[in-house]
């Protein structure tokens, strides 16, 4: 039986669910091409978690065609950053306390990732999608539209039409 050869990026891609838009180049490593391929692939809880925010905070800056490479670099320390804090406020949690080295290591975390989501930017870069609502009214206007002026031009016929004298008498 013959079995085919699989590319280390194919595999990567497939295991990663990696869903780029960007254009690969063929002479860069497979990092470059494929961001998400830092990421070890493991089960481990942390770097599922890990790769959800990835995506979900490339999706809030514009996805993966608008962001700049900077962006993804900043973006991949905010993310460990925002797992580690995570971690540790589970662990805080189990114990039931937290000693001051640790709340200094936590609040140290949590002012660098503040640092770090403002200067990507706080706010959400949603894509421009019209709605299906918006459409529904666009069109219904376009059909008010129409008719009125169907009904001016009617109306405008009837006026220019010529009256039928009456030569029954």
């Amino acid at each position: 039986m013959e079995q085919q050869a699989v590319s280390h990026r194919a595999v990567n891609a497939k295991r990663l669910n990696v869903k780029h838009r960007r254009k690969r180049s063929t002479g860069a490593s497979v990092v470059t091409n494929n961001p998400s391929a830092l990421l070890p692939l493991s089960k481990l809880s942390w770097c599922r978690r890990m790769r959800d925010l990835i995506e979900a905070h490339v999706a809030d800056l514009g996805g993966w065609d608008v962001i700049t490479s900077a962006e993804t670099a900043l973006l991949r320390r905010s993310v460990v950053l925002i797992v580690e804090l995570e971690r540790r406020e589970t662990l805080f949690a189990e114990v039931g306390r937290i000693d001051d080295d640790a709340l200094c290591v936590y609040q140290s975390g949590a002012n660098t990732l503040r640092r770090l989501l403002e200067t990507l930017g706080l706010h959400r870069r949603a894509k421009d999608v019209t709605t299906f609502g918006a459409l529904l009214r666009a069109d219904q206007e376009a059909q008010r539209r129409k008719a009125a002026e169907d009904a001016a031009e009617d109306a405008a016929a009837v006026i220019d039409a010529p009256v039928a004298e009456d030569t029954a008498t």
